[in-house]
């Protein structure tokens, strides 16, 4: 077991509106004061590692630093089996703009075309997984890791508008519907005694509940 955080004002070091509404929704019920990065108006760090664990750590690591306080990132990313396990780290990349937005329907066409390039248009060739990795940050630069992963297949064409990024072309395992057509509670709905939360990042939240929590 990991060390323990008790409850209290705690920063989400994130300025991802998507990932922050999931992020609000799963610690919500636990009784923190949470604030965003971007709420805070913190810098961007930048994550030029090559793992979603390099990453995560240097999100919380930032927060902590400019606020004092214990900080909770979130790295995440889609990989491809057929694709070598891309784009991986480099999942938000794939959607970059020249001006520094995103595109994710840009992104969602590029990855199809890839999978096309491959021979990949059977469901058996085209599987994958979401992956998340969670940090918490402690204020004297104690870190602890909390993954989860879902591993699934990619469709075409998209399916949904809900969720955020690639979620209208995955379809996770044991199920007919995309995260895109899944409505926030179904994807990542996650309550103490649930036995198994179903997204990537439930089920790391799931993990940093049990062992930094002490929820079941």
């Amino acid at each position: 077991m990991g060390r323990k955080l008790e409850k209290g004002k705690l920063v989400l070091a994130t300025h991802n509106a998507g990932k922050l509404a999931e992020l609000r929704e799963l610690i919500g019920p636990l009784g923190f004061d949470v604030v965003s990065a971007g709420d805070l108006g913190l810098d961007e760090p930048q994550e030029d590692g090559t793992t979603f664990e390099h990453n995560a750590r240097v999100k919380a690591i930032a927060a902590m630093e400019a606020t004092g306080l214990p900080a909770l990132s979130d790295d995440s990313g889609l990989c491809v089996d057929a694709l070598d396990g891309a784009p991986g780290v480099y999942t938000a990349d794939w959607a970059e703009l020249p001006d520094g937005t995103r595109d994710f329907a840009m992104a969602m066409r590029n990855l199809e075309e890839k999978l096309q390039s491959k021979g990949a248009t059977t469901p058996e060739q085209r599987t994958g997984s979401f992956n998340a990795t969670l940090c918490l940050a402690w204020p004297d630069g104690h870190c602890e890791f909390y993954r989860g992963v879902a591993p699934g297949q990619l469709v075409w064409p998209p399916r949904g508008s809900s969720g955020f990024g690639y979620d209208p072309v995955f379809v996770p395992e044991g199920h007919e519907r995309s995260f895109g057509e899944m409505t926030a509670e179904e994807k990542h709905g996650w309550t103490p005694g649930q036995k198994q939360a179903l997204s990537h990042r439930a089920r790391a939240f799931q993990l940093f509940a049990k062992e930094a929590l002490g929820v079941e």
